[in-house]
């Protein structure tokens, strides 16, 4: 997978935990959101895979992993792991980042190694790593692929996920990259990332508009609820659904040739493996593993799609 490293300093992880020696165990823990949707279970699955394999990488670690169905519950993993366990590092992909803020800072000031990945706290330089995804990229990624589809130009139909600073993100991004093209955004309205709140978006834009000609869905749950809607209303005027965060029913229909879905974009919830591996690379060696790590967003087309499926995860 295309990455790039951005930001990182030249510090081991030391400043913030020390490193593992001959014969002592270090513990990991890693706090995760439930899998409450696709991505999340995406998310858990890699994770879950990690922790084991990891396991057998480093005799010398131990990792704990929890998930949470919601914010309050996350805070008690993450006490319970700092009293029970003595964590020497955090990886944390916050259900939320204000209620999540306070305990993560905690265990930094305890002077436990802080990982976050994908949604950052609401107090910036607390984490010694970040890890996430490029969302400027994947919406600019996916307006350059609507363009090379569309080079008459055309009217298309935008779907935006929760109002958030990654949606707001990813929209500047593809606006951007569309601008003076001759595609026409028509209508935009926010689907939040769900399929049914998708579903009832696209049928309100086919009702509202005769001609659409394609439809940025911004995300592959909420490209789930479009087709469904477009199919319902038999119309044949879409050519094509542009997603995005790979899900493996997605890939396989692009591996396969579907004209409605003939690409993806990347936003890998293995982005968590990263997260997990780097710090334990950091706990157990002089690497410089801190600052910043931003995952690329990757054109996922028919010639490249089998590198990105995998049949055995959720998502």
């Amino acid at each position: 997978m295309k990455t790039l490293l951005a930001g990182c300093t030249a510090l081991a992880l030391g400043a913030g935990g020390a490193l593992a020696q001959d014969g002592e165990t270090k513990v990991i823990g890693v706090s995760i959101p439930a899998a409450t949707h696709g991505w999340a279970g995406g998310m858990n699955f890699h994770a879950q895979q990690t922790v084991e394999r990891l396991e057998e990488v480093y005799p010398q670690l131990d990792f704990v992993l929890a998930t949470a169905s919601d914010p309050g519950k996350q805070v008690n993993d993450i006490e319970d792991m700092v009293a029970t366990r003595g964590i020497d590092a955090l990886v944390v992909l916050p259900f939320e980042s204000d209620p999540l803020t306070p305990p993560v800072q905690a265990v930094a000031e305890s002077g436990a190694w802080v990982t976050v990945v994908d949604r950052g706290l609401s107090v910036e330089g607390i984490e010694d790593l970040y890890v996430a995804g490029d969302n400027p990229g994947f919406g600019r990624v996916s307006g350059e692929y609507m363009v090379s589809q569309m080079p008459e130009g055309g009217k298309i139909v935008v779907l935006r996920g929760i109002p958030t600073t990654i949606d707001n993100e990813r929209v500047e991004g593809f606006q951007q990259a569309i601008e003076g093209s001759g595609i026409e955004v028509i209508d935009m309205e926010h689907g939040n990332w769900n399929r049914d709140d998708s579903f009832n978006v696209m049928q309100d834009f086919l009702s509202k508009h005769e001609q659409i000609d394609a439809v940025w869905a911004s995300d592959d749950d909420m490209a789930v609820g479009v087709l469904a809607a477009i199919d319902a209303a038999g119309r044949e005027d879409v050519k094509f659904v542009l997603g995005g965060a790979g899900m493996k029913e997605m890939i396989k229909r692009v591996m396969d040739g579907d004209a409605m879905i003939p690409a993806d974009v990347t936003y890998p919830p293995s982005m968590i493996a990263t997260a997990i591996e780097l710090t334990a690379v950091g706990l157990t060696s002089n690497a410089p593993v801190s600052g910043t790590f931003t995952i690329g967003s990757v054109l996922i087309t028919p010639e490249n799609a089998e590198q990105f499926y995998y049949p055995d995860s959720p998502f």
